[in-house]
């Protein structure tokens, strides 16, 4: 082009519009989804899924269930070493039962009038021995009597008195403790029992599934993928003598086989190494194979889908 007179390149040009101008560049790629996978946080049966590829499902929803009868068993007795645990703080803070203490206090009663008793009669035996109508033997055994019931009194004061006593601090901490952690192994195993239910992470269209009923999952394997609304992407590739023309946040219009008009896509991320196909050598002739991969966002992607081929131009 260079080589002809500039006047027979102005007459094509008129003759022929578009002659001589350098074409809008094309820049190749395909469509790549951001998938969200569904995968269970414990190993376990499968024992049902709640979705079929294409369905759409929303965040929240009940996918996968998993076989739960050993983690429904180790809820129950969770929740039994909790209830034992509250029993025994619960009894260690009121002291000894109801009954216990009431049978204290008749004995109590009883020491109390059998002192009364032995009194009345040393002063009876003791006024009659005044009289020399009783030996002194006999006021020395009532006068012991008398010691016996009042014994019998105050350790039976004293016993009441513990039993209605709350248990030691020390005690109390331990039992509280231990409730607390019975309390802990009960949430743990709530959990558990709650994880073997997987519900959808994100709303979206489920892609694959990649088990069956019946099969065994392992930790963190995906079971299922979902594409979100918006969660295509374009991987294109930009030669390297224009990667410095690009920035990020730049859009392009996007083509392709039966697409619709208006598709927008955002650059939003480009390599900072080029790729290529070796034998390469990075001399200025050969440097112009290299190419950048760059991803970019779509707007308004309608019924696109993912893996389809497309085309990218920048706006004029």
């Amino acid at each position: 082009m260079s080589d002809l007179p500039s006047w027979l390149v102005a007459i094509i040009a008129i003759a022929f519009p578009g002659f001589g101008t350098d074409p809008v560049p094309v820049y190749n790629g395909y469509l790549e989804g951001e998938y969200v996978y569904v995968a269970a946080s414990g190993a376990g049966r499968i024992e049902t899924i709640a979705a079929t590829e294409g369905q759409q499902v929303f965040e929240g929803q009940m996918l996968i269930k998993l076989e739960d009868t050993a983690e429904k068993a180790a809820l129950r007795a969770a929740e039994a070493r909790v209830a034992v645990a509250q029993a025994n703080l619960e009894n260690l803070l009121t002291g000894s039962r109801d009954a216990e203490i009431e049978v204290i206090r008749a004995s109590l009663r009883k020491a109390e009038t059998d002192l009364h008793l032995a009194q009345t009669t040393l002063e009876r035996s003791k006024q009659l021995f005044s009289r020399d109508l009783v030996p002194s033997a006999q006021v020395d055994n009532e006068e012991a009597a008398v010691s016996s019931a009042t014994a019998q009194v105050a350790q039976l004061r004293a016993q009441l008195a513990v039993a209605e006593l709350p248990a030691r601090d020390a005690q109390q901490v331990a039992a509280e403790a231990t409730l607390d952690a019975a309390k802990a192994e009960a949430d743990q195993a709530r959990s558990r029992l709650d994880d073997r239910v997987i519900l959808a992470p994100a709303t979206g269209v489920v892609e694959k599934v990649y088990f069956d009923e019946g099969e065994v999952t392992g930790v963190g394997t995906p079971a299922m993928s979902i594409l979100p609304p918006g969660g295509l992407k374009v991987l294109f590739f930009i030669p390297e003598p224009e990667r410095s023309g690009f920035a990020i946040g730049e859009d392009l219009t996007l083509q392709c086989d039966g697409c619709g008009d208006g598709i927008v896509a955002t650059v939003k991320r480009m390599a900072s190494e080029p790729q290529h196909t070796p034998p390469i050598i990075y001399s200025r002739d050969e440097r112009s194979r290299l190419v950048f991969r760059a991803e970019a966002s779509i707007e308004g992607a309608g019924t696109l889908l993912p893996g389809q081929p497309v085309s990218l131009q920048r706006a004029p």
